[in-house]
C-alpha cells in the first residue's frame, strides 16, 4: 500500500509530469479511485451504465512465484568460528563479524486487481503497479472465465499497462473523451474491490486535472465515488457507461477509503495504449521546465514573509529550465509563468500534463507566458528526453549482436563468484563497438546484478528509453582480470 503525506504540497515536476500532494494508495492490494457523472438537475438512473460497463471489467490476479536468491548477510563470528575453526573452507568475514553470500528462498506471492476490455479480440488496460513482476498474470472475466493473459507493454510514468488474453468476441468496453466530462457529473466506479467481483459505487466527478506529487505523468479525475483495495486498474464510467478514466488510487490517511479517488483520464489512456502497440514504449514530449501551480509558489513565498507579483493567479510556474529543451529556446526563464497553450487557457499544472501527455517529440506547439508580467508567446517544437526529435524504441538484445549462457558451475568456482552471464559468440553489434569479446562474464549492467539472459533484457529495455541510453558493463575475464565497458544504445 503506497501512502504519500496527508497535506497539499508545491511540488516540482519535468515538463509533462504533473505534481501536487496528498496522501494516496494505490489499489491493486491497495487501493484506486472511484467517481461520479450527472445529467444536471435531474434525477439519475445508473442502472444502464452499470449494465454496459459492468462486463467489461476483469478480475486481475497476478502471481510472483517462489525464487532462489543470494545475499549479502552479516556473519556471526561465533558461528563462523565453531563451524571452521582454522578456516579451511575459507568463510568470508570468518572470525570478523564481516559479511558472507547466502541462498534464501522468497515466497510465493499473489495480488490482485482489475482491468477493462477495451477490444473484443482481448487487449485489456490495467494499472502498471498491479501487473509489475508478475510471472504469471490470471484474467477472470465478468461470466467466470479464466485465460492466462501476457504483457504487451506498460508504462510506469502514467501507471498504465497493456495486456492481453486468447479470446475474441469479448465485451469491449465504449471509450468516451474525458476532456468532455464536467464536475459534479455522476460517475460509476466498477471493480474488484477484496476479491468481490463485479463491484459498483457510484459518486460524482469531484475535480480535474489534479496532480498528487507521485512524480509521474498526473492530470487526475477526481471523483467520491467509494474505491477499496482491488479497484486498482477498474473503470470510472459516465452515465452512459462509458469508460472516462482507470482506477489508479485513493486518497486516505489509513489506506481506507475515506472519501476521494483518482483516475487516469481516457485521454492520456489512449496515447499510451497506440503507443505501445506501435513502438512498445511511450513516445513523450518536453518542454523542458520544473515548476508548479503559480499558486502553490506564491502562498510559498507569503509564509516565507515574502510579497509577490507574477502579474496573475492562475497558470504555471517555471522554477527552473531544463539546458537546450523546448522553453530554453523559447526564451522562457526561471521565474515566468505559462498562462497559454496553442492559446487555451492553462490555470494549473495538471492541464498541462494533460495536453503534454497527448504530444509526441517533434510536435510544434505555441507557448503564452508572462515574462515580468509582459506577455510573450513563442512556437516550440518538443523534444524527447535524450533531448531530440527520434522516435524512441525499446531495444532487444539483438542489438547488442551477442549470445549469452549463463555462467558454469565449474568457473564459478574457479573465479570464486557466485553469478554472471557469459558471452559465448560476439557478431557485428553494440558489444563490438564497445570492446567486449567472446568468454568476458558479465556481472552487473548499470550497478544491478545480471544473473539471467531475462534480467539482462529487462535492464537493456529501460537504459534504452532512458534519458542516457547507455549500459556501464562490469565483469571478469577467465584469467580472473577485471574490467568494465561502456556500450552506446543510441543508432
Amino acid at each position: 500500500m503506497k501512502k504519500i503525506s496527508s497535506y497539499l504540497v508545491y511540488a516540482m515536476c519535468i515538463v509533462a509530469i504533473a505534481f501536487s500532494a496528498g496522501a494516496f494508495f494505490k489499489a491493486y492490494a491497495h487501493q484506486p479511485v472511484a467517481a461520479a457523472s450527472a445529467p444536471v438537475g435531474q434525477p439519475v438512473d445508473l442502472t444502464y451504465a452499470a449494465d454496459k460497463a459492468v462486463p467489461s471489467v476483469v478480475h486481475i490476479l497476478s502471481t510472483q512465484n517462489s525464487k532462489t536468491v543470494t545475499r549479502e548477510v552479516q556473519s556471526d563470528p561465533f558461528e563462523d568460528f565453531f563451524s571452521d575453526p582454522f578456516g579451511f573452507f575459507g568463510n568470508p568475514g570468518h572470525g570478523q563479524g564481516g559479511t558472507q553470500k547466502r541462498q534464501f528462498q522468497t515466497p510465493k506471492r499473489q495480488g490482485s486487481g482489475s482491468g477493462v476490455i477495451i477490444s473484443s479480440d482481448g487487449y485489456i488496460v490495467t494499472n502498471h503497479h498491479v501487473v509489475d513482476g508478475a510471472d504469471e498474470l490470471t484474467v477472470t472475466l465478468n461470466n467466470n472465465k479464466e485465460y492466462s493473459a501476457k504483457i504487451v507493454g506498460t508504462d510506469k510514468t502514467s501507471d498504465l499497462a497493456l495486456i492481453k488474453i486468447n479470446a475474441s468476441g469479448l465485451p469491449a468496453i465504449a471509450i468516451a473523451n474525458s476532456d468532455d466530462i464536467k464536475v459534479g457529473e455522476w460517475v460509476l466506479a466498477v471493480g474488484n474491490p477484496f476479491n468481490l467481483t463485479s463491484t459498483v459505487t457510484a459518486g460524482i466527478v469531484s475535480a480535474k486535472a489534479r496532480t498528487m506529487g507521485q512524480n509521474g505523468v498526473e492530470s487526475f479525475i477526481q471523483t467520491d465515488a467509494a474505491i477499496n483495495r482491488g479497484n486498482s486498474g477498474g473503470a470510472l464510467v459516465n452515465a452512459r457507461g462509458e469508460l472516462i478514466g482507470i482506477n489508479d488510487m485513493l486518497y486516505s490517511e489509513t489506506g481506507s477509503y475515506v472519501g476521494y479517488g483518482f483516475a487516469i483520464p481516457t485521454s492520456i489512456m489512449n496515447k499510451v495504449v497506440d503507443d505501445i502497440k506501435k513502438y512498445g514504449t511511450v513516445q513523450r514530449a518536453f518542454i523542458g521546465i520544473r515548476g508548479g501551480d503559480v499558486k502553490n509558489q506564491v502562498d510559498a513565498e507569503k509564509q516565507q514573509g515574502k510579497e509577490v507579483d507574477y502579474g496573475t493567479m492562475e497558470g504555471v510556474y517555471v522554477a527552473e529550465v531544463v539546458e537546450n529543451g523546448a522553453a530554453a529556446a523559447a526564451g522562457i526563464k526561471a521565474g515566468d509563468v505559462i498562462t497559454e497553450v496553442d492559446g487555451k487557457k492553462i490555470t494549473k499544472f495538471g492541464e498541462l500534463t494533460a495536453i503534454m501527455a497527448n504530444k509526441k517529440p517533434g510536435d510544434k506547439l505555441t507557448l503564452t507566458y508572462l515574462h515580468n508580467k509582459q506577455k510573450v508567446s513563442k512556437t516550440v517544437t518538443l523534444k524527447n528526453e535524450q533531448g531530440n526529435t527520434n522516435v524512441v524504441k525499446q531495444a532487444d538484445l539483438d542489438v547488442l549482436g551477442a549470445v549469452f549462457r549463463p555462467v558454469t558451475d565449474n568457473m564459478k568456482e574457479q573465479l570464486n563468484i557466485n553469478y554472471g552471464l557469459e558471452v559465448m559468440k560476439v557478431d557485428n553489434g553494440k558489444m563490438k563497438k564497445a570492446g567486449i569479446n567472446k568468454g568476458f562474464i558479465i556481472q552487473e549492467v548499470n550497478d544491478t546484478p545480471v544473473k539471467s539472459v531475462e534480467e539482462l533484457q529487462e535492464i537493456v529495455k529501460t537504459a534504452s528509453t532512458s534519458k542516457d541510453p547507455v549500459l556501464i558493463v562490469k565483469g571478469i575475464y577467465p584469467t580472473g582480470k577485471k574490467a568494465y565497458f561502456v556500450v552506446d544504445l543510441q543508432e
